[in-house]
């Protein structure tokens, strides 16, 4: 399912944030990256539907002629802490529309897919960082949705458990199109196949992970050796950038 945005505006007081913002997201893994106060998360919100741009539109597209349904996990996932796994996945499932005679299966579906399906039964405090992530993504995925949105899905994870999740993004990302909000560019070299930069309110770039990488050749700096090729090259892509960012 492709998702088009055309022309978004959108401000805080008068304070904008998106201006005259364009972008085509397609099926599979697509990053968004950019600097703390460029916006992502503001677009996330438009993309979703928790805020109204002041202009343009978005809109989606499939073969079927359905109306799609999205998934959103945000960067702070949250659960009272004695609600068990199983409940905590069923009832985001039902606020997403699922009956309830279905929900459980559809929980129990989700939390297969990505790996806790042995926890179903424990509560929320019990579980350890990674699989409180893992959790959210269950949460987002149950109902089944055509468009998956996450924000910074793998911050404050150690290295294993970063894997993991990236496994479970990358499984849902062959059947789905997923949206990725990330500082972690590691995350973006292993799971996306484009990048869109968003810089002054606009995508300013919209290319591959490899373009990216790309972009380090018209480096000014002398390599310090303490960067991996493809955040030598975001970096320099922000620097050309220039007063747009």
């Amino acid at each position: 399912m492709d998702i088009k945005l055309e022309g978004i505006e959108f401000s805080y007081g008068r304070k904008q944030v998106l201006r005259n913002l364009n972008w085509v997201i397609r099926p599979g893994v697509t990053g968004l990256l950019g600097e703390n106060g460029a916006g992502k998360t503001t677009l996330l919100s438009v993309l979703i539907g928790l805020l109204r741009p002041k202009a343009g539109t978005v809109s989606l597209s499939d073969s079927t002629g359905s109306l799609p349904r999205f998934g959103f996990v945000p960067q702070r996932f949250s659960t009272p802490p004695e609600m068990r796994v199983i409940d905590t996945v069923s009832y985001a499932t039902w606020v997403n529309g699922v009956g309830r005679k279905e929900a459980d299966q559809a929980a129990l579906t989700a939390l297969e897919a990505v790996n806790l399906a042995d926890r179903a039964s424990a509560r929320a405090r019990s579980l350890s960082g990674g699989q409180r992530q893992r959790l959210g993504l269950a949460a987002g995925l149950a109902h089944d949705p055509d468009v998956l949105v996450l924000d910074e899905p793998t911050v404050g994870l150690d290295p294993t458990q970063r894997v993991r999740v990236r496994e479970v993004i990358a499984a849902l990302g062959r059947s789905r199109t997923v949206l990725l909000s990330t500082h972690v560019l590691e995350d973006v070299h292993h799971l996306c196949e484009r990048v869109g930069v968003l810089a002054g309110g606009r995508i300013a770039f919209d290319g591959t992970v490899t373009e990216v990488k790309d972009a380090m050749a018209n480096a000014t700096e002398p390599d310090s050796g303490l960067e991996s090729a493809l955040e030598r090259g975001y970096r320099t892509l922000l620097e050309t950038l220039g007063d747009d960012r």
